[in-house]
């Protein structure tokens, strides 16, 4: 059986799934990823933090939606080992 594992926001602020609003998310469900892909952005004050997959997986689901506040230690995004 797959094991699921969550990716937690580091710090509090807004959540982006993309770079920018003009270009495309960093990474959908469904899609695999390798330790260290970006996988979205943390917005603290007009600076933006990296959120990184910790382990390689397949993206099961983001808990949060895009331009979300979200808090420190939440889950944004499980993947699947």
């Amino acid at each position: 059986m797959a094991e699921k594992t969550a990716i937690v926001s580091p710090l509090p602020g807004i959540f982006y799934r993309r770079p920018s609003p003009d270009m495309p998310e960093f990474v959908q469900a469904g899609e695999s990823v390798k330790e260290g892909d970006v996988i979205g952005l943390i917005e603290v004050m007009k600076n933006f933090y990296e959120i990184k997959a910790e382990a390689d997986g397949i993206v099961d689901q983001f808990v949060v939606n895009n331009e979300e506040l979200v808090d420190a230690g939440q889950e944004l995004v499980t993947l699947i080992k």
